[in-house]
């Protein structure tokens, strides 16, 4: 009997100082979104966030797509092509949708919903908010100038962090393989989470890459990763850890279904990663080669 692996990986992102996913303005200030974690508030990002830049790739890759941004409405606003269809749009087959016009959707014998493929959580901040922001001086439009924003010149608050962020990801090789392209497409998204950017609300004026850094993925026949998906930390000296992979061995995760990839395989004591190797752990310098790889076993049956 054949069976199809699940893919579980763990993403952790380069530091930078990012004003990404804001929430909403008040007074000139622009506030980060945050959560509370251990006491302590930590940035986010949004999946849809990083969902939509994914779409974005994707679509400058050449894939069929059903959905696209409109900038020239004067709010948020999208356009689809036709009705979803996940067998002819890689964006309905990989990212789901849901339509509440039902009634339209039963006219034309159409389902109106269907679950995406890829599951995304919060990206989270490596390193806590610390209430660092920067100030702007927004100039008055003055002279001859056909337009103004505002009768005065403004300066603009902006909360700022300095992190990395990690965030997981998850796709069953079910769903990904029982589809004429469904292989196709899910090596085209695993592609595009290795060079992930334009994410986030800051993007069209800033520049922080969402790529990975380091990535800790299992390929499993299991329905759940079985490991903390939040699990990298930032250490007093710098470096980055993922203490999870201390529970390798046959009694708890199977080395085998353990990759390693970026810089935490590079920088990874010699003596650690001999340990994990004979454990059976797959490790790579590159984590973009890790994801091509990742993506043919996970779209590859098991007998």
């Amino acid at each position: 009997m054949s069976q199809y692996h699940n893919l579980y990986a763990t993403v952790l992102t380069y530091a930078a100082p990012s004003s990404n996913y804001r929430g909403e303005s008040e007074e000139n200030r622009t506030v980060l979104q945050k959560i509370t974690r251990g006491g302590l508030q930590y940035t986010v990002i949004s999946p849809e966030s990083m969902r939509n830049a994914l779409r974005e790739i994707l679509t400058a890759k050449g894939l069929p797509m059903n959905r696209r941004r409109l900038h020239d409405e004067d709010q948020l606003a999208v356009e689809f092509k036709d009705f979803p269809n996940a067998e002819l749009y890689a964006d309905d087959f990989l990212f789901g949708f849901l339509v509440a016009d039902t009634k339209t959707m039963k006219k034309h014998k159409l389902p109106a919903k269907r679950d995406s493929v890829v599951r995304m959580n919060l990206a989270v901040a490596l390193s806590p908010y610390r209430y660092d922001a920067t100030f702007h001086q927004s100039p008055l439009n003055a002279g001859g100038s056909p337009w103004k924003n505002a009768g005065s010149s403004a300066l603009l608050h902006r909360e700022i962090a300095h992190t990395a962020y990690q965030y997981p990801l998850a796709l069953c090789g079910t769903d990904c393989a029982g589809h004429e392209h469904g292989p196709t497409w899910t090596r085209s998204l695993l592609e595009a989470v290795g060079e992930l950017s334009g994410v986030a609300g800051g993007h069209a004026r800033s520049y922080f890459e969402m790529s990975p850094k380091s990535v800790v993925a299992r390929l499993t026949p299991r329905l759940v990763a079985g490991f903390d998906t939040y699990g990298f930390v930032h250490r007093d000296d710098g470096s980055d850890d993922f203490p999870e992979l201390d529970r390798v061995g046959p009694d708890d995760l199977p080395g085998d279904e353990m990759w390693i990839g970026g810089a935490l395989a590079r920088d990874m004591d010699p003596a650690r990663k001999q340990a994990l190797t004979e454990q059976g752990v797959h490790f790579y310098d590159s984590p973009q080669r890790m994801l091509a790889d990742l993506s043919a076993g996970l779209v590859e049956a098991r007998a």
